[in-house]
């Protein structure tokens, strides 16, 4: 088994434990409600990368399979059921990429549950994520965050540029769905399609990894509520 297929499996079971104890404490909804804020927020911090016709792929590929609140729960039992047949159905550099997407939603996970928790029963906005965030998470996980992302948008890509990549993944679409892993080959291929037109990944990576770090470090160096970077967001209901 790969290096790549080992952290896979360790980081879904790091998901399992976290979301049986978002499911114990009853944040579920909260889980949801704030990460559609998230996903909101992300958009309006983007929203040129967004209104683009060249980059509104990519954006969309993070807000549907990275940030958005979206049940990965078949996708993670899949994961989990056929680690071992996926070497023979996925190129090694899309393993990669997935070994770095399922890293960052177990961190993101981590830090939504610490979020949740701190949030208890308040309404999601731009105040009380402010506060939240700045008590419920340490700035080096959230730097680490902002490097999976910035890895992944530099990996995908480079699947892109495999030669053949194209091929390989429409003609390994019927042995993924007969090895079970029919859902993650489809991630792969939304992945592809999301960066295949995008051109130098740079013009599209570059202001987001800025504008995310210089909106964290804003978060927890700000002194009051006054500092408060984010955009307005409405509060999902």
């Amino acid at each position: 088994m790969s290096n790549a297929l080992d952290q896979i499996l360790k980081s879904l079971q790091e998901i399992e434990q976290m979301n049986l104890l978002i499911e114990q404490q009853g944040l579920t909804d909260t889980i949801r409600k704030l990460q559609t804020w998230q996903t909101n927020r992300l958009l309006a911090t983007h929203d040129d990368l967004w209104n683009s016709k060249r980059f509104r792929p990519p954006m969309q590929f993070f807000a549907d399979e990275i940030y958005g609140p979206k049940d990965f729960s078949e996708r993670d039992v899949e994961l989990t059921r056929a680690v071992p047949k996926m070497a023979k159905v996925i190129p090694e550099k899309g393993l990669e990429s997935l070994q770095t997407a399922i890293r960052l939603n177990s961190l993101s996970l981590e830090l939504d549950l610490a979020l949740a928790q701190k949030m208890g029963g308040e309404v999601i906005d731009r105040n009380s994520y402010f506060e939240c965030y700045r008590q419920s998470g340490s700035q080096s996980k959230r730097e680490e965050q902002i490097l999976l992302l910035e890895n992944l948008s530099f990996d995908l890509p480079k699947v892109v540029k495999t030669p053949g990549i194209s091929l390989i993944l429409r003609l390994s679409r019927k042995p993924a769905k007969m090895a079970g892993v029919e859902i993650l080959h489809a991630f792969l291929e939304n992945g592809f399609n999301s960066f295949k037109k995008v051109g130098d990944v740079n013009d599209f990576i570059n202001p987001v990894i800025n504008r995310e770090r210089a909106m964290m470090n804003a978060l927890f160096s700000a002194s009051s509520p006054t500092e408060n970077p984010l955009p307005e967001v409405d509060s999902p209901e």
